[in-house]
């Protein structure tokens, strides 16, 4: 297996030793280095890589500034002076973490977490104008942070100008409008129900007809969201209905 791999960094000191633990396992092609968020940014943009070693603390911008300015995450691990307390005060799902200084076991440790999700990753399309089930976004809402696969997420609604996302028991807020989001959505599983809501079809339980030719959607979760009279006809079509 290749693993493309970035680092995200503004201690050279860590960078480098970074570098010299990637030595030790040579599946892990290297594509680039960065000292600060934004040329992080336009790295993992311009490589797309599979992996990427971030900073928590740096200058001007942090760590969950970068994950939030990206549509979709890449696997992602924290390398971190903070304390194993301080880290466990955020809610990681998905995200792993390496205490400085790194040790190499632990860092083999994480390598291997890295693996076993790639392999039962689904790749997005090559121009990765869509996100695909498997992608990742990155939510964060006051002192927690979330690392969400698309496919985990049962619907998101309009709040304002921003967007609520709905996955497990959480009702993070995106910092995205709706639009923002349905830009890049898979089709074949996201449904625009409303103006103000979009659905994963995949957790619908149940299909109830509403007033004036509208339905209803009972979603798994215990949620339900009233589709609209023009969007009906289109989900019926959709769903074979």
């Amino acid at each position: 297996m290749n693993i493309k791999a970035v680092i995200v960094e503004d201690s050279r000191l860590a960078r480098n030793e970074l570098k010299e633990l990637i030595k030790g396992h040579p599946e892990i092609e290297l594509l680039g280095e960065a000292e600060n968020v934004d040329k992080g940014f336009e790295l993992v943009q311009a490589s797309n890589p599979d992996l990427l070693f971030l900073d928590i603390n740096m200058p001007e911008k942090d760590g969950f500034e970068l994950l939030e300015m990206l549509d979709d995450v890449p696997i992602t691990v924290f390398t971190t002076a903070f304390d194993e307390y301080a880290i466990k005060s955020f809610e990681y799902n998905a995200l792993d973490y390496l205490l400085k200084p790194i040790n190499a076991k632990r860092f083999a440790l994480a390598i291997a977490k890295v693996k076993s999700k790639l392999e039962g990753a689904i790749e997005v399309d090559s121009e990765r104008q869509k996100l695909s089930e498997s992608s990742q976004i990155f939510i964060k809402e006051g002192e927690k942070c979330w690392l969400v696969k698309i496919g985990e997420i049962s619907h998101f609604e309009i709040v304002g100008n921003y967007t609520r996302v709905f996955f497990n028991e959480n009702k993070p807020l995106l910092y995205k409008s709706l639009h923002q989001v349905e830009e890049k959505l898979p089709e074949t599983s996201f449904f625009r129900a409303n103006r103000q809501q979009i659905v994963n079809t995949n957790f619908v339980a149940e299909v109830v007809p509403w007033f004036n030719g509208k339905l209803k959607l009972k979603m798994k979760n215990g949620e339900e969201v009233e589709v609209s009279r023009r969007q009906s006809y289109i989900f019926r079509d959709k769903m074979s209905l």
